[in-house]
């Protein structure tokens, strides 16, 4: 169970998929409006579910179907699909789930989302166990969400009068970026094994 809670804060804090891996940093970049905080929070919980089925789904395809027949070379063109596949049902099952959440008009979000792929591929590539396959996915979903959030609150403080004109927009949110992996990177070493 240790394993499980290292491997969720790991893959949440300190290797967290938008600020040290760069992987799906666009969404992050994207200038939105205060009224769209829900649409935020509904591609946080798109992708964090869809981070959790794909990247199980597709340690289960890999392992117990290309591994056995020595077509490991394969994965990404296993994957990749895997990934594209599950993005229209999954929106439609949480949008009945969750009327009220927007999530209509993320498939396009979710389609560019490089994280989904790359994690799979980590994990596949990693030859994780399905407990920690759990893990990665949750915490890399978690992690991604936090990180919108934080974005989102970054730009709604650095709109103001006191930045300079010339570090106003994507200058102050890349600063921002980096002060945030840094901040994160604070927690590696936090546990020992």
């Amino acid at each position: 169970m240790s394993e499980f809670i290292l491997a969720l804060i790991s893959a949440a804090l300190v290797n967290n998929l938008i600020l040290h891996q760069g992987l799906a940093i666009d969404p992050a970049l994207q200038p939105s409006a205060a009224h769209e905080r829900r649409r935020l929070h509904a591609l946080g919980l798109a992708t964090l579910t869809l981070l959790v089925l794909a990247s199980n789904l597709g340690q289960l395809a890999y392992r117990y179907v290309l591994l056995p027949l020595q077509l490991d070379y394969l994965g990404l063109f296993v994957l990749l699909p895997l990934c594209v596949l599950l993005i229209e049902p999954l929106l439609e099952l949480l949008s009945r789930a969750l009327p009220t959440w927007p999530f209509k008009g993320l498939t396009p979000l979710l389609l560019a989302n490089v994280a989904l792929l790359g994690l799979s591929l980590q994990v596949t590539e990693g030859g994780y166990g399905v407990l920690q396959t759990l893990a990665w996915s949750l915490g890399g979903g978690l992690g991604f969400w936090l990180t919108l959030s934080l974005f989102a609150d970054l730009r709604e403080r650095s709109d103001n009068e006191a930045i300079a004109r010339s570090f106003r927009g994507l200058p102050v949110h890349l600063i921002g970026a980096g002060v945030m992996a840094l901040a994160f990177l604070g927690f590696n070493g936090l546990f020992t094994s």
